[in-house]
């Protein structure tokens, strides 16, 4: 994945064209084409949304949804690490409305952002498969059951660092 600045605007944008014409010959083109965009890019530009819609005569807002359809893509540069609060019904039924509602402030930042310094971002999931011991929380790659807002911060000061 490349830094945000690492490649100039006009050569993103001739990746995502190139990626989004060759995508746009296969049938069910449309995700590998944004999971190719995001592995090269780190997130899925919007202002790359019409390029990615005229290649496979789409409309911005069908792509648009697509994109945020799926949590595992972003619309934005993103740290590495993430903390993500599932927030399906399983997890709802077991407290994750509590524990939704109060991340952002015992973490410090709101939801979709990247934290102060730079070490994770804050996001919203729709099903982290551990449904039997939710409220769930990921963090990066663990995930973590039965968390209550009260240790939300420690489990994210144990898993990153600062």
């Amino acid at each position: 994945m490349l830094s945000e600045n690492s490649l100039p605007v006009k050569a993103m944008k001739a990746f995502v064209e190139k990626a989004a014409t060759d995508h746009a010959a296969s049938q069910g083109g449309l995700l590998p084409c944004l999971h190719e965009i995001q592995a090269k890019l780190g997130y899925i530009p919007d202002d790359c949304l019409d390029t990615i819609a005229t290649a496979f005569s789409l409309s911005r807002a069908e792509v648009h949804g697509v994109v945020s359809f799926y949590h595992d893509f972003r619309t934005s540069p993103s740290s590495n690490q993430c903390v993500q609060i599932c927030c399906a019904e399983a997890c709802q039924a077991s407290g994750s409305r509590a524990l939704e509602a109060g991340a952002s402030g015992v973490l410090g930042i709101a939801f979709d952002e990247m934290h102060p310094t730079d070490n994770y971002r804050l996001e919203r999931v729709y099903c982290l498969g551990n449904c039997a011991c939710g409220p769930s929380v990921r963090i990066n790659e663990e995930v973590y059951g039965r968390v209550d807002l009260a240790e939300l911060p420690a489990l994210v000061r144990e898993a990153i660092p600062s």
